[in-house]
């Protein structure tokens, strides 16, 4: 008869209605990540792998939680899971080459650690601010309920992660509607090396879903049995009955943030009361009182764990080094989109660039029956500018969403859609709001299909710009805060017929676009507009004026400005070029003015200093410094706040200074 090793219990395990045989699965799913984990500090300590984040002493909550979850279900979790990629299955030299940042890890060698996500697994990895994956799961699960699909989508966060706006916003989201989101909360004690005690002043993180109206439970962390039966108890029922629910799991880091922080701050005494409560080994103790699991069958399965992970690591090993290649990594900035032009009809009918807008965007709603759109009063009020009026009697409440004033949390339930494959465009009710929205757009979306080849097909409109009298935090052209940043389009239309069609194609584009919409221009620019369906390509710029004395180079409301001064001065010749989009560049048709008129001024709505006139100014120098018989001249807005009289916003603009600096080119 084998030897069997019993130990005191530390928990009191109820196996009621679990078999052996899931109980010994448990098991081998809690032993694998850890003896994974104990190889990777060895490699860490030879410097074979950049870092570690130990999740020792928290395997249940992650073993237990994927286990209940369905395959086709997603999880988001954090640097601490390593249990969701084992019990999901994941071949481990895949995460062996990925923490080597090699090519058949999941991110191409971009991104380390667990900043990946696999539609193979349907995991969706974290990103270092944490907070957006919560947003990013309301999206999934808002897809799957629109959808008709009775299934869960968990995502999880630590104790520190619960300050941030995001949680709160994530938590408002998914309680207003209703979507089947299990939050997991791994309170273990420490962020970095802040304790609980000056990160909340409240008992139990659970309490916090109360304020929105949420279920919620506390679990003991360490106890595998208590997870796996309370969870699987939930999501059951969250299938039949959407709704989000809050579990805050009590468990305790037993290791540093990451390996080189150390664990010096944390009392000796808690780290030993800690370790008592091992969910590992108080649950190998449990098995062998039970006569599950004698010390041969240990062996046993410890050796077979051991076998892979040496197996593997020399599957990941013998893998080449990543050898830079300059195309792939510009190639691989955007997804592919492969663009196709419908041309616009020959019926036509005048609409202002407001409605073009409107009108784009509903034919949009026509031409994808999973296109869906959220923002702030778009629905039965139609939206502060009326853009979306009679949208909810066409397409439902479903797809024209109104959403809590929560800019951060929409972006991010925008990308969890796109994660599932469908098409979501955002109101942002001023482009000055984007900045509650900032991190989102800038680390979420714009990184996402460089990271892990996942596209975010996702179009935000941004309402924007000054001359209405409207003041600093409704006036701002915010554009050069995007162009600045890869993996963004941007495209800024000055006519109603490029609004259209502009827009149309940057839904089709499954890559995020910034659609940039100047308010002053809504309902003062009209135009013949054909009435059905059309799209225009993005990176292509407008020649509306041809001239040989200079170049005036702008978009948006500055291609009206420079009309007017040209209309004032018909004996000048100019050519004027319109550039449409700012993110794709029409770098080609910018040089070819530039070389044959020899003088350029770069015309901007913006301030000068830190705008993409600033870098266009850079590229003409760069590329056509031989042909230019002046200075390049930048034409920009003050470097002030936007202020509202009217006086001072004229001051302000770069309108009141263009007719002066032109002739002064001119005259040069």
């Amino acid at each position: 008869m084998e030897k069997t090793t019993t130990l005191p219990l530390s928990f009191n395990y109820n196996r009621k209605g679990i078999s052996d045989d899931t109980l010994l699965d448990l098991y081998k799913a809690m032993l694998k990540p850890r003896m994974v984990e104990e190889k990777m500090l060895i490699l860490l300590r030879q410097g074979k792998i950049s870092k570690w984040f130990s999740g020792i002493g928290q395997e249940a909550i992650s073993v237990g939680v994927t286990m209940v979850m369905q395959k086709e279900e997603y999880i988001l979790p954090m640097h601490r899971n390593l249990g969701v990629f084992t019990t999901r299955e994941i071949p481990l030299y895949r995460l062996f080459a990925q923490w080597q940042g090699k090519m058949g890890g999941f991110t191409k060698g971009r991104d380390r650690s667990f900043h990946f996500g696999t539609q193979e697994y349907n995991i969706v990895g974290m990103i270092s601010h944490l907070g957006p994956q919560l947003g990013v799961a309301d999206g999934i699960a808002l897809a799957h309920k629109l959808r008709g699909k009775q299934s869960v989508t968990a995502v999880f966060t630590g104790e520190g992660g619960t300050s941030e706006g995001d949680f709160h916003e994530a938590l408002n989201v998914a309680s207003v509607w209703k979507l089947p989101v299990l939050f997991c909360i791994e309170n273990n004690g420490y962020g970095l090396s802040t304790p609980t005690s000056e990160q909340y002043n409240c008992i139990d993180l659970a309490d916090r879903s109360l304020g929105y109206g949420m279920e919620s439970h506390i679990i003991d962390g360490n106890n595998i049995l208590e997870v796996y039966s309370k969870v699987k108890k939930i999501t059951e029922d969250i299938r039949n009955n959407p709704r989000p629910v809050l579990l805050e799991f009590k468990t305790f880091r037993m290791r540093g943030h990451e390996e080189a922080s150390g664990t010096k701050y944390v009392p000796k005494e808690l780290l030993e009361a800690w370790s008592i409560k091992d969910p590992l080994d108080n649950y190998r103790a449990f098995l062998h009182k039970e006569g599950i699991l004698t010390d041969g069958q240990d062996s046993t399965i410890k050796a077979k764990i051991s076998a892979e992970i040496t197996g593997h690591l020399l599957k990941a090993n013998a893998e080449d080094e990543i050898i830079p290649d300059l195309e792939t990594e510009l190639q691989d900035i955007y997804a592919p989109f492969n663009f196709s032009e419908i041309r616009p009809n020959t019926t036509t009918k005048e609409l202002r660039l407001i409605d073009a807008i409107s009108e784009g965007l509903r034919q949009s709603m026509e031409k994808y029956g999973d296109l869906v759109i959220m923002g702030q009063d778009i629905a039965n009020y139609g939206g502060v500018f009326k853009i979306t009026e009679g949208f909810l009697e066409q397409f439902g409440k479903d797809r024209v969403r109104n959403t809590p004033i929560c800019e951060s949390a929409i972006v991010e339930t925008a990308m969890g859609l796109a994660i599932s494959n469908m098409k979501a465009v955002m109101e942002m009710q001023f482009s000055d709001f984007a900045s509650s929205g900032f991190n989102p757009i800038v680390n979420y979306l714009a990184k996402s299909y460089y990271r892990w080849s996942q596209p975010a097909d996702v179009v935000i409109r941004m309402p924007c710009g000054a001359g209405v009298g409207a003041g600093p935090f409704h006036s701002q052209t915010n554009e050069a805060w995007f162009t600045h940043t890869p993996g963004l389009k941007v495209v800024y239309p000055a006519f109603p017929l490029d609004a259209k069609g502009l827009l149309a194609t940057a839904i089709e584009d499954p890559n995020p676009v910034m659609f940039f919409e100047h308010k002053a221009l809504y309902r003062s620019i009209r135009q013949e507009i054909p009435t059905a369906y059309y799209t225009i390509p993005l990176g292509k710029a407008t020649l509306l004026q041809e001239g040989g004395q200079a170049t005036i180079i702008t978009y948006g409301a500055g291609v009206h400005w420079a009309l007017e001064v040209l209309e004032a001065h018909t004996d000048i010749s100019i050519d004027l070029l319109d550039l449409r989009t700012l993110q794709p560049l029409d770098k080609q048709a910018i040089f070819k003015s530039v070389h044959k008129t020899g003088r350029v001024l770069l015309l901007t709505e913006d301030a000068a200093f830190g705008s993409i006139m600033s870098d266009i100014s850079a590229l003409i120098m760069e590329n056509c410094f031989e042909s230019l018989d002046a200075p390049v001249q930048r034409v920009a807005s003050l470097n002030t706040p936007i202020p509202f009289n009217k006086a001072l916003e004229d001051q302000y603009l770069s309108k009141q200074r263009l007719e002066k600096e032109l002739l002064a080119l001119l005259a040069y």
